[in-house]
């Protein structure tokens, strides 16, 4: 059960990881290839900014080679321990699965990272002041 306030919550949406109010992402369709990357770069409601620093996401390719082995590990389990495929098409499962599910795991990296560094703040509507200029 998704809970506003929780950090699964704004990681599993894509909402800004402060007031989880709006989403992070300008599309919220992680298949839009096109605008994978693209974010908002402050949210309307509270004022975050999501490049905390130059570079900030770098750091979310180190989560997103754990959240792809995670997608990997489901994968395996599922065709070769459940199913009871061959080692090979479990191989092919695996690949798969990693490059079906690229733009979600990009963006669930992306979400998690920002979530090491922002907690959730109810109260950081009535702090903002909007950004004049």
């Amino acid at each position: 059960m998704l809970k506003k306030g929780t950090k699964i919550y704004s990681i599993l949406t894509g909402s800004c990881p402060r007031c989880q109010e709006e989403s992070m992402y300008q599309a919220s369709n992680p298949y839009a290839l096109s605008q994978i990357f693209k974010m908002h770069e402050r949210c309307s409601h509270c004022g975050l900014k999501y490049k905390i620093e130059p570079s900030f996401f770098y750091g979310a390719m180190y989560v997103s080679y754990a959240v792809g082995i995670a997608f990997a590990v489901a994968a395996f389990v599922i065709t070769f321990l459940f199913i009871g495929t061959s080692l090979k098409t479990s191989f092919i499962a695996i690949v798969s699965t990693l490059v079906v599910f690229m733009p979600v795991i990009i963006r669930l990296s992306r979400n998690i990272w920002i979530n090491f560094f922002i907690k959730y703040d109810p109260h950081a509507i009535e702090h903002h002041h909007p950004v004049k200029g």
